[in-house]
């Protein structure tokens, strides 16, 4: 298999009140990768504050890693209603990353890179052209529209395109690809002019726009807590695409991973 990486911010997450812990993409994609049995390579950012128990934390992984320091590392809060329903506040705004905090050493070696970014304005069309240099990028859609500002999150599609071209692979959760094409068919999504889009659907599963055609992965239901279950469907469906499987193949493939992975059958 072509090597692999994931990169982005982590974290500081409060759910219904409860004591901070780690998390976002990077985290979730590292675990993924450990869980599926691959060698990845991580590169991490956070705020200072964070920086000793994050270190240690992904250390756990057993994955090499290394971890850019900012000022602020990007905090969200969850709650949920009697229904169960979840509203998502961004509580701090991490530092966007910079040209020189992927180490250059470590990234020249990488062919597939799923890029995990928790807001907009993380990963500026400069730096994504810098990291997609040679290689195959997943882009997860998280960093297109959702705002880069304080308070209950928000989704709009006032994001760069810039950054499009340099992608080779889009995941959008649902209610991220319709804050791009609103009503309208999600196979719209073509017209982002990115080779492959993902639709994540949730324990629906998932729609695959790739070679011109659009398909429907159906899920199995797993009845636990499905946090995370997005970036580590990113990270499988990367692995899968690095390993020969063509999209379809790479999406049912990841689906029926991440399923064992939030079963617990794989660590």
């Amino acid at each position: 298999m072509r090597p692999l990486a994931v990169i982005g911010h982590l974290s500081r997450d409060v759910v219904a009140g409860g004591p901070p812990k780690i998390g976002g993409g990077t985290w979730h994609g590292a675990r993924a990768f450990r869980g599926l049995g691959l060698a990845a390579t991580i590169f991490a950012k956070c705020g200072e504050p964070e920086r000793r128990d994050f270190q240690r934390k992904l250390a756990t992984c057993g994955l090499p890693s290394t971890l850019a320091v900012g000022r602020t590392t990007t905090g969200f809060s969850f709650s949920y209603d009697d229904a169960g329903v979840r509203t998502m506040r961004v509580e701090a705004l991490g530092d966007p990353w910079r040209l020189r905090e992927a180490s250059p050493d470590l990234m020249r070696r990488i062919d597939w890179l799923q890029v995990a970014p928790l807001l907009r304005g993380e990963f500026t069309a400069e730096v994504v052209a810098e990291v997609a240099r040679g290689r195959r990028v997943l882009f997860d859609g998280q960093g297109l529209v959702r705002r880069r500002e304080l308070g209950p999150l928000a989704l709009d599609d006032d994001f760069d395109r810039e950054l499009l071209r340099h992608i080779t692979i889009l995941k959008l959760a649902e209610e991220e690809a319709r804050a791009i094409v609103g009503d309208d068919d999600l196979e719209s999504l073509r017209s982002l002019g990115v080779p492959e889009v993902l639709v994540t659907f949730g324990l629906e599963g998932s729609l695959v726009i790739a070679d011109g055609k659009a398909t429907r992965v159906p899920a199995r239901p797993v009845q636990v807590e499905p946090t995370g279950a997005g970036d580590a469907f990113g990270a499988a469906y990367l692995a899968a695409r690095a390993d020969g499987h063509a999209p379809v193949s790479a999406a049912r493939r990841a689906t029926a991973l991440v399923a064992a992975l939030l079963a617990g059958s794989l660590r």
